[in-house]
């Protein structure tokens, strides 16, 4: 049953990786070894049940398939600057071609046949291991140093349990576990390689926490049921747990087939497979579509008359004949235009933007901000500290980055009435896909409460007396079109930092 486990989990994870369509060599490497692996389990699985050869063969045809593949997958895991040269895996690829056609050749009945592709299999494994070493140790400090660490602790690990079924060969009746911890450790690579953003050794510990609650859910569910409707005895322990798994890592390629499915024959039912929970979601993005529809419109009606009103001031304070009247117009002109200024935020939030990229380096950015804030009379009783770091230039639409900083930074400066010191840190972050980079904007102002933390972000929300409470929400927006994030963290009567992260690569 454990080799069944292994074969499903192999095949399942390939599938959910060929389903989500990404031109990745690096995965699409590892589909292959997950193939490899599944045609070896599923031959080894029937060949113990069935005499025909052709199970052999299937059998010896995955273990034959394992060696090269392995090898091109941890060169490419290691970015090809490992000793996994391109002619060692060609050298591999040619031995394990030899290995095919003696296959279906007399050869097949040498009797250390099965030892030597055997050996060829350990062999490109070792390798393999080693190669990861050397690589992870000539690494710098940093997340991909740490987390391909974890994947050199966990191969030892899986290679002592699965040890353990070495025992029933000395008469000691332990059930075979190999299938399972194998199992565990091939999605523990899918983890490494398609969650970049996993950089803790908890992150994982929480993904494989979730996967394993839920199959005792569902093994609790079965003999739950099965014990009230059924008076037959049931299934082991053990096979309703290997099932209970398999049944939990299948859901998500499962309904990735059939939502590919049902919409390819009935388009204009998308909605089938949106649970309750993402309507809310989904409801969101279709407010924000007819936001940015409405918004010209609605600034079109709002600016004729305010334009009216405005010349209409104009004109009737060089009539005026008192200063009492001029001042009243003076208030109407302002007020016309902080209602202009509300409609042009407002736009500048619902309508799409279109990025215009370009690769920049954004200490350069922060510098040109940090200039512009400097000549700003309110930053007159201001301290600015810069923190910049050696960055890698990014794609980023420069305008609309800028108006993110002078936002952050001058609603920092208004925090600070009496005084205090506004920082800018900027940093590299390091990750297996691509690198990242941060800025960081810090304020010694009086702070955010936690209530106002839950809503900062969200539109029209304000705690000034003629704020419009679109500033952040605008900025959040630029931040995600770039694909990033920006989240604050506050202190009442302490200050406020807000950090933002942006991709190297979008």
């Amino acid at each position: 049953m454990d080799t069944l486990t292994l074969a499903a989990t192999s095949f399942i994870i390939a599938v959910s990786l060929m389903i989500t369509g990404k031109k990745d060599n690096l995965q699409a490497s590892f589909v292959g070894l997950c193939l490899a692996i599944f045609v070896f389990q599923v031959g080894f699985f029937f060949h113990s049940i069935f005499a025909p050869a052709f199970w052999k063969n299937i059998e010896y045809l995955g273990i034959i398939a394992i060696a090269p593949l392995a090898l091109l997958f941890f060169r490419r895991l290691t970015r090809n600057k490992s000793i996994l040269t391109r002619g060692l895996v060609v050298l591999t690829i040619f031995i394990s071609a030899l290995g095919t056609i003696a296959l279906f050749s007399p050869l097949s009945g040498w009797q250390y046949f099965h030892c030597s592709i055997l050996s060829l299999m350990v062999a490109a494994l070792v390798l393999c291991y080693i190669a990861l070493v050397r690589y992870v140790n000539k690494l710098p400090p940093s997340v991909e140093k740490k987390r391909l660490g974890y994947l050199l602790f966990a191969c030892p690990i899986t290679l002592i349990i699965c040890s353990i079924d070495l025992l029933q060969y000395f008469g000691f009746n332990f059930p075979s576990v190999a299938g399972i911890v194998l199992a565990a450790l091939v999605y523990f690579i899918l983890l490494i390689i398609a969650y970049p953003q996993l950089h803790e050794l908890h992150d994982f510990f929480a993904r494989g926490l979730i996967i394993f609650i839920s199959t005792v859910c569902g093994l609790i569910i079965f003999y739950f049921t099965a014990g009230f409707f059924s008076d037959s005895q049931l299934p082991s322990f053990t096979s309703v747990l290997m099932a209970s798994f398999l049944i939990v890592i299948s859901l998500t390629p499962i309904r990735m087939i059939l939502k590919k499915t049902f919409n390819y024959f009935y388009p204009e039912s998308k909605d089938v497979f949106t649970s309750f929970y993402e309507f809310d979601e989904k409801l969101e993005r279709e407010k924000a579509l007819m936001l940015a529809e409405m918004a010209p419109v609605f600034a079109h009606e709002i600016r004729n008359p305010l334009g009216s009103i405005k010349g209409a001031a104009q004109y009737l304070k060089t009539e005026a004949v008192t200063e009492e009247q001029q001042k009243l117009f003076d208030v109407i002109i302002e007020e016309v235009n902080r209602l202009n200024a509300v409609v042009n935020q407002f736009l500048d939030y619902a309508r799409p933007y279109t990025l215009n990229l370009k690769a920049q380096n954004v200490n350069v950015l922060v510098q040109k901000a940090i200039s512009i804030i400097a000549a700003n009379k309110l930053a007159e009783n201001i301290v600015i500290q810069e923190e910049l770091h050696e960055l890698p230039d990014i794609e980023v639409d420069d305008q609309q980055l800028m108006q993110v900083i002078l936002n952050i930074a001058l609603n920092g400066i208004e925090s600070m009435p009496q005084g205090g010191t506004l920082t800018f840190r900027t940093s590299r972050i390091e990750a297996t896909a691509d690198d990242a980079v941060s800025i960081t904007i810090r304020d010694t102002g009086q702070g955010i409460n936690n209530e106002a933390l839950k809503s900062i972000f969200k539109p029209f929300y304000t705690t000034k007396e003629r704020g419009t409470g679109l500033g952040l929400a605008i900025c959040q927006k630029i931040i995600k079109e770039h694909g990033g994030l920006i989240r604050v963290k506050s202190l009442v009567g302490q200050g406020s930092v807000f950090f933002i992260r942006l991709n190297a690569g979008i």
